[in-house]
């Protein structure tokens, strides 16, 4: 008779092997039941326990959400303009962020019985009209602030390190005084007389610091009877510190604060004789500034300077116009000079030539952009070839090489050529003049003025916008914001600096001008687009303060 225990092992071999071997615990269908029971409560516990960290994380975004709100945007006007009538204006535009919005703003002179937020000369006690310092925003044109001073307007300079405690401001020269202003209030830091042996002249060079009181010092520098002289001021009070010094026995048309690459700061000096260059250290210990050991010396330059003078000799010619700074990165760089027939590119630390290229005679200060992407600086200049026209050259910054050139008629009063960089590695430049055509073939003195935009992708093409303006006193293009908001700024005014009159200033967006302009054929390139996709090329660039 067959065993029903075996038959249960065939039908079921697993639960007949465990019968066989016997349960290790007694009663093990009720602990099989316990088992399951236990894995059910562990389920539910975990899925509790998800759900409890998700409402957890949902309440924290949330709360977050409305604790820290999203920023908010500047609502920016593609253009706007300010009118001031009965006014008088000068060359001199800044660009600064002067309401902590992110947004660089606009800072100006005018010289008027009133200002925009109706502050008058006489309610300050000053003579009628004023010199009013104002900051609008660059977002809408809105004015920030104003600051009414002494009359005559000499000159203003911007983003000075360590005025006052704060971290950078404007210094203005008008009347027989010297004024320190925070840029982002308009409020003065300090206001002292201007040393009246001699007449400052831009740039004030700001300096590191010499009577240690932990904010950086300034420079000024300008002509005395006949010779040059120098005054050290502190950013922080504006006292003098130590004695006024005679830099040169001979005039100096103009100069520069410039930086080795070992750190050493040295002062530029252009005379009619050439480039010449003296060490700030010994200037400091002249002035008997007190601090002037903590200043680094460059041995390789001390040992070209004169011993009867202490000067180094940068470049000699009788002819020198123009000194441009062209930076390698943030700690070296070369020169750039520019005399009545030649371009000359020379070596920062070895004072070598680089290159040399023979030009015409100037017709505006030479500006930098960038043209290709080996990263330095290339060199636009506008030269007379005669017959009323003028050639436009952008030269290589590395070689001195013709990288791109144009014949145009000059107009008069017109800006010279500017630069804006986009995160492409090249700059797009803003050009002033007129293009020869079949409908205007000769040189014409019509009151109308035309800018062309260049972009270095499309070399044969220009954009040409047409405009009628008044006479232009000053004008900037720049980046207003990070990657966004390429502009050009204008200041407008009767013809004559400080003459009175109707004054505009006036801001546009580069972008939108390449809808109202004419695309303009210099040749004929391989591949040619169609206008539409030269200006959708012009609307996609993203600009950026840096390449």
């Amino acid at each position: 008779m067959p065993d029903p225990t075996d038959s249960t092992t065939e039908a079921q071999p697993l639960k007949g092997e465990e019968a066989a071997q016997g349960s290790p615990h007694p009663g093990g269908k009720e602990d099989s039941c316990w088992s399951r029971l236990g894995l059910s409560r562990l389920s539910n516990w975990r899925t509790a326990s998800f759900f409890l960290s998700l409402f957890l994380c949902l309440i924290v975004v949330f709360a977050f959400s409305f604790i820290i709100p999203c920023p908010v945007r500047p609502v920016y006007l593609r253009t706007w303009n300010h009118t001031f009538p009965l006014a008088a204006t000068y060359d001199f535009l800044a660009i600064t962020d002067a309401n902590s919005d992110k947004v660089l703003d606009v800072l100006f002179v005018i010289k008027a019985p009133e200002g925009s937020l109706n502050i008058s000369c006489v309610n300050q006690s000053l003579p009628t009209p004023c010199v009013f310092m104002s900051a609008v925003a660059g977002t809408n044109g809105e004015t920030l602030w104003e600051r009414p001073l002494a009359p005559e307007f000499h000159w203003a300079q911007c983003g000075l390190e360590g005025l006052g405690t704060v971290g950078a401001g404007c210094l203005l020269s008008h009347a027989n005084q010297l004024t320190a202003v925070n840029h982002q209030s308009g409020e003065i830091l300090w206001q002292l007389a201007h040393p009246p042996t001699f007449t400052s002249k831009l740039p004030v060079l700001s300096v590191p610091d010499l009577d240690n009181d932990g904010v950086s010092d300034l420079v000024l520098i300008g002509p005395g009877q006949a010779e040059t002289r120098l005054v050290i001021l502190s950013g922080k009070t504006g006292a003098q510190i130590g004695s006024e010094v005679v830099v040169d026995s001979d005039e100096a048309s103009t100069h520069r604060l410039y930086t080795t690459a070992k750190g050493s700061h040295y002062v530029l000096l252009q005379k009619d004789s050439g480039v010449y260059a003296k060490a700030l250290w010994k200037m400091a210990a002249q002035a008997k500034a007190g601090s002037e050991k903590s200043l680094k010396k460059d041995q390789g330059w001390e040992k070209k300077s004169s011993p009867e003078s202490g000067e180094v000799l940068l470049y000699k010619s009788d002819s020198v116009q123009h000194v441009l700074r062209i930076a390698h990165g943030k700690k070296t760089s070369d020169l750039v000079v520019v005399t009545q027939g030649s371009v000359e590119a020379v070596k920062g630390d070895s004072l070598q030539s680089l290159w040399r290229t023979n030009i015409s005679r100037l017709l505006s200060e030479p500006s930098l952009g960038h043209f290709n992407k080996d990263g330095t600086p290339d060199v636009v200049i506008e030269e007379d070839i005669g017959n009323g026209t003028k050639r436009v050259v952008i030269l290589d910054g590395s070689t001195g090489g013709v990288l791109w050139e144009v014949n145009m008629w000059p107009r008069p009063n017109t800006p010279r050529p500017s630069a804006i960089n986009t995160i492409s590695s090249f700059s797009v430049f803003v050009l002033w003049g007129e293009m020869p055509s079949e409908t205007n073939s000769s040189n014409s003195a019509s009151e109308e003025r035309f800018s062309y935009m260049l972009n270095p992708q499309y070399p044969s093409v220009l954009l040409e916008k047409s405009n009628i303006i008044d006479h232009i006193i000053a004008f900037k293009a720049t980046l207003l914001e990070r990657g966004r908001h390429a502009c050009y700024i204008m200041l407008m005014g009767p013809q004559g600096e400080g003459l009175q009159g109707t004054v505009v200033l006036s801001k546009r967006k580069l972008k939108e001008d390449v809808p109202e302009s004419r695309v303009l054929r210099l040749g004929v390139s391989p591949d040619e687009e169609s206008d539409a996709e030269i200006k959708e090329a012009f609307d996609r660039l993203r600009f950026s303060k840096e390449v």
